[in-house]
């Protein structure tokens, strides 16, 4: 691989992680106190993927230890945000279910966002949001699969 190569995707991670820096921080001040990034992620996920998952799955999806998950899951309890139900095919396992209290929340800070997407929208060109956003898409398809060790799709729609 040339250098430019490695340079150009240097400098794509370098971007991606100061935008996420910056967004993180955006939201974390429209979330209620006590709740950070990491809890709306989880409610986000859940809200895209669905309800009934095992703390060790979501803790997969996110690519964190169990214990870390399962900090992040107690908070969400703590806040009446998901509920830990039995698994039916396991007795001995849980899984994840969101609260209407958690699908408020959720809808709730998007609509505090508000704002703040007005004001990004008034000072950057959406054209170019447009333009970016399929290839920023595909990207994250591309190394959610790789992380996985699926091998990439030629079919790139979000999932």
């Amino acid at each position: 691989m040339p250098d430019q190569t490695h340079a150009d995707l240097f400098e794509l991670f370098k971007e991606i992680s100061i935008i996420e820096q910056l967004s993180r921080v955006l939201l974390e001040a429209r979330l209620p106190e006590g709740l950070i990034a990491p809890h709306f992620t989880v409610l986000n996920h859940m809200i895209r993927l669905g309800d009934g998952r095992a703390p060790i799955d979501l803790a997969r999806s996110f690519q964190v230890p169990k214990t870390t998950m399962t900090h992040t899951l107690k908070g969400l309890e703590r806040h009446k945000l998901v509920e830990m139900r039995p698994n039916p095919d396991d007795g001995r396992s849980k899984l994840v279910y969101l609260t209407d209290a958690g699908r408020s929340l959720r809808s709730e800070v998007i609509t505090a966002l508000g704002p703040d997407f007005e004001h990004f929208a008034a000072g950057f060109d959406m054209r170019k949001v447009s333009a970016i956003l399929p290839v920023l898409t595909e990207l994250r398809i591309f190394l959610d699969e790789d992380r996985n060790g699926s091998p990439p799709r030629s079919d790139r729609r979000s999932g």
